[in-house]
C-alpha cells in the first residue's frame, strides 16, 4: 500500500466510524476505501475489492437513470467531483454485486487538503426511498 496522506488517513477513519455509507478515491479516481455500511449497499465488502481502478468502480454496480438508460462514468457524481473538483449530487439506481437494485442518492464532493492539495474526493450516498 502506498504512503497517503494524513488528511487521506484521517478521512477513511472517520468513514470507518460513521454509519453512512462513504467510499472514496484518489486524485486518479482509483478507489481507496469504502466502508462497511457502503458494503451493505453495494453488496461486496471492501476485503472483496480491494483498490479498483475508477474504469472498474465506474461500471461494476451498473449505474442508470430512472428509464434504466446505462450512465457514463462521466455522469457520476464522484467522476464530475473529481473532474470539476466541485461538489455533485445525483440519484439514480446501481444493481449491487448481491443481485439486487437500489435507488441511491449520492453527493460527491473533492478532498482537498493543507495548502490546497488535491488529494481525491469522497462520496456520501444512502438509499432512497422515494
Amino acid at each position: 500500500m502506498s504512503q497517503q496522506e494524513i488528511e487521506v488517513i484521517l478521512s477513511r477513519h472517520l468513514a470507518e466510524c460513521l454509519a453512512m455509507p462513504i467510499f472514496i478515491v484518489n486524485p486518479d479516481g482509483d478507489l481507496i476505501f469504502y466502508n462497511e455500511p457502503a458494503e451493505a449497499i453495494l453488496g461486496l465488502t471492501y476485503n472483496e475489492t480491494g483498490m479498483m481502478p475508477a474504469k472498474e468502480w465506474a461500471t461494476i454496480f451498473q449505474p442508470v437513470d430512472r428509464e434504466g438508460k446505462s450512465l457514463s462514468p462521466e455522469e457520476l457524481p464522484l467522476v464530475i467531483a473529481l473532474a470539476t473538483r466541485h461538489p455533485a449530487h445525483k440519484l439514480f439506481w446501481i444493481h449491487g454485486k448481491d443481485g439486487v437494485s437500489r435507488e441511491i442518492e449520492v453527493t460527491a464532493f473533492p478532498l482537498i487538503g493543507q495548502a490546497e492539495r488535491f488529494l481525491g474526493a469522497v462520496a456520501i450516498f444512502w438509499e432512497s426511498h422515494g
